[in-house]
């Protein structure tokens, strides 16, 4: 399953068995169910606008009410669509597994654009400033004109393995060589580069000038976002999968030997 979301004391959640739950998020009492036509694999649920989108394997994309779970519209690909919807100015962009980058609007699910990718595995997208950036295992990152789909640049030579970051006029991805790029989000130019130990397959954190990136090595690590330089990092007992959330100066990570890390950060 993906990621839980929370909006208005709910918690959406989707599973194996191809429901969406929108449960108390108090109480864990269930409020609604909406079952599509297959598995909901790591499709995480995304809610703008009292509207949750969501991708499944019966390789639909999904618009429910937030509050009731009535459906609002349903739009098909010709792959599964694992990818995560991102959702910006009145657009959901969501990937499949087609090789496609689909556009819809929001309001409606009709057709804005698509732009293809290529590559079997194309991660979810990241949309900042009009400018939607996606990658893939094809070997390349695409920045995108996000209300029409025309391509602004790419960047060609290594597989996309993780969604792109954007902050402060970076973009930052992970690839299967091992490391995390930053490059300029205006021209997708490489700012720096770091190398761990093994797959970049999360999306990296970036919050108060740090990004903090979960390899599969194990380790969490803590960069200078200006400049790729280690501020600390930690190894746990086994490979991180998932984005860490800082929240009040306390950076958090699951790691597959089943915990749950917090690390206090310093006060300034």
């Amino acid at each position: 399953m993906g990621i839980p979301a929370i909006a208005n004391g709910l918690l959406y959640v989707g599973s194996d068995d191809g429901t969406l739950r929108a449960l108390n998020a108090r109480t864990g009492e269930v409020v609604w169910t909406y079952t599509t036509g297959a598995e909901i694999f790591q499709s995480s649920p995304t809610i703008v606008n009292g509207v949750v989108y969501i991708g499944s394997r019966d390789n639909s994309v999904y618009a429910l009410d937030a509050g009731t779970g009535a459906l609002r519209w349903k739009y098909t690909t010709k792959g599964w669509t694992d990818s995560s919807p991102a959702v910006a100015g009145g657009v959901v962009y969501i990937s499949s597994r087609d090789g496609n980058l689909y556009a819809l609007d929001a309001n409606t699910g009709s057709l804005r654009w698509r732009y293809a990718i290529g590559g079997f595995f194309v991660p979810p997208p990241a949309v900042a400033d009009g400018v939607v950036y996606i990658g893939s295992l094809a070997g390349n990152l695409y920045a995108l004109n996000a209300s029409t789909g025309a391509l602004l640049w790419s960047d060609a030579g290594v597989d996309v393995e993780s969604s792109p970051s954007v902050a402060n006029g970076v973009v930052y991805f992970g690839s299967d060589d091992y490391n995390l790029y930053a490059l300029s989000a205006s021209t997708g130019a490489l700012l720096w580069k770091y190398t761990t130990g093994f797959l970049v397959e999360s999306a990296a954190t970036v919050a108060n000038g740090v990004v903090y990136l979960p390899s599969e090595d194990a380790t969490l690590y803590a960069l200078n976002a200006g400049t790729g330089e280690l501020l600390w990092h930690y190894q746990t007992g086994s490979y991180l999968q998932g984005s860490p959330s800082v929240v009040n100066g306390v950076v958090y990570v699951g790691s597959n030997d089943q915990k749950l890390y917090a690390f206090q950060l310093p006060s300034h």
